[in-house]
């Protein structure tokens, strides 16, 4: 599942994000840091200042890095809170707690997120699958009552670094890629590694030609075709700096994702109009191939595919409302990642990616702030604004 609305509450609904455990990057590649990934999580991306109350979580296997960043938030005078969780401790949860208490008030998150200024997620899941098994209306349950802590979390500001973003090594997902994890370990790291100033300077000349736009046209040879207005919506850049203006303007500019490198909008609500074809799509470690979706009036009016819909449908359909608006526009400009041909890797951050979503887009700039979410990478893809190129098959123009 690639989602962005649980990150908000992401402790609390046990790893719905990307994974950062598994095989050790440290063995697999030579460019490994987690000091110096600790310093620049903390001073470049989350901004650290003293009094600050910082609360790491990640998983029991990550705690050298969580105890680097600990460190480093202490040296800027904060005050650290390390939370742990794992797999196993996520399965127990789900075959042995009632499921009564999935729609229980989210008193410890409520709580947390009362006090908390910084949030830096290490994403921890070494499976793509844990979410199998478990009834589509538990895990809605969970999303609905903890939507309360994602709000509170939106309207005080609190600053966020989500380590992962769907590209560190881990067997599984190396697997999901259909590629290597030394492969996906160079991925990660060199994507982690780009040049700041560059990805910035690019984010900039990016985002001024969504600004000055009024509609996005997406096609592919795949069948993708379909169109969205952008007009007077607000532009935002994932470059992995939290600068002083990004202080002072709300919560989505806030929030930092590594490996960083996206440029990314929320649409006009009502406007898109076409069809999105994605050519495979995994949803808890399942491949469901020729997924189509078709927008009408700005809502999602069918969804089908090849094979295996039926465990996504369900998700689908016992989520809240606001599930069905198209609400926003991605593309990766990180020039440190890039296409594999013959395999399955997408990613955000790939330079010419352009990914769309359904339902919250608060991490956006939105409006919706239902508790479902989902993304869809469209590699290969032609991205015109106001018939402008601006990715041409995949490859940037920028």
């Amino acid at each position: 599942m690639k989602t962005r609305c649980g990150f908000l509450f992401v402790i609390f609904l046990f790893g719905f994000l990307g994974a950062l455990c598994g095989q050790s990057a440290k063995d697999k590649n030579p460019v490994y840091d987690y000091e110096g990934l600790a310093q620049k999580i903390v001073n470049q991306c989350a901004a650290v200042r003293e009094n600050d109350i910082v609360m790491i979580t990640g998983g029991v296997k990550n705690m050298e890095l969580l105890e680097d960043i600990a460190v480093n938030v202490s040296k800027k005078g904060g005050y650290p809170l390390i939370t742990v969780w794992s797999d196993r401790a996520t399965s127990r949860y789900l075959s042995e707690v009632p499921a009564k208490y999935d729609a229980r008030n989210p008193k410890l998150g409520l709580n947390l997120y009362g006090f908390v200024d910084v949030v830096i997620n290490v994403s921890y899941s070494e499976s793509n699958d844990l979410y199998a098994d478990v009834p589509p209306e538990r895990i809605a349950a969970m999303n609905n009552a903890n939507k309360p802590v994602s709000d509170l979390y939106v309207k005080r500001n609190i600053r966020g670094v989500n380590l992962g973003n769907g590209l560190y090594p881990t067997t599984a997902q190396a697997k999901e890629f259909n590629i290597s994890i030394e492969q996906l370990s160079e991925i990660f790291w060199n994507g982690v590694n780009v040049d700041y100033t560059k990805l910035e300077s690019t984010g900039k000349a990016v985002s001024k030609l969504f600004a000055a736009g009024k509609e996005v046209q997406i096609t592919n040879p795949n069948g993708t075709e379909i169109k969205v207005g952008i007009e007077n919506r607000k532009v935002l850049v994932s470059d992995g700096i939290t600068s002083p203006e990004d202080l002072t303007a709300g919560s989505a500019t806030l929030q930092i994702y590594l490996p960083a490198g996206e440029v990314y909008m929320s649409v006009v609500p009502g406007t898109a109009e076409g069809k999105v074809v994605v050519d495979h799509y995994f949803f808890e470690g399942k491949d469901i191939p020729g997924l189509t979706l078709v927008f009408k009036a700005g809502k999602l009016v069918s969804m089908t595919s090849k094979s295996g819909l039926e465990p996504l449908k369900a998700y689908y359909d016992a989520s809240a409302e606001g599930k069905e608006d198209f609400s926003s526009v991605d593309i990766g400009i990180n020039p440190n990642v890039k296409m594999i041909p013959g395999s399955n890797f997408v990613s955000w951050v790939i330079s010419g990616m352009v990914t769309i979503t359904h339902g919250n887009n608060e991490w956006a700039g939105g409006e919706n702030n239902c508790p479902f979410g989902n993304s869809y990478f469209l590699p290969g893809s032609t991205l015109k604004i106001d018939g402008k190129v601006l990715i041409e098959d995949g490859v940037s123009k920028f």
